[in-house]
């Protein structure tokens, strides 16, 4: 079990075409989002603690983004 609600997890794969979405589908998805999203945050930490700061910015986490793909 994520974090993610599994509801919005199905709308976004619903949105992007699929008429049908199983609930293993919405739970691998979730699990692989959850997964993507930690090392991004982790790598948002570590740029905003070379910068000097506790808070992670929305610059951090658009760099840290850039980083880990």
């Amino acid at each position: 079990m994520t974090d993610i609600p599994l509801a919005p997890v199905g709308r976004i794969v619903k949105k992007s075409g699929a008429e049908r979405v199983s609930s293993d589908a919405n739970e691998e998805l979730a699990k692989l989002m959850e997964q993507y999203a930690s090392r991004i945050a982790k790598e948002a930490i570590k740029l905003a603690g070379h910068a000097g700061r506790k808070t992670v910015k929305a610059t951090d986490v658009r760099m840290a983004a850039e980083t880990v793909r």
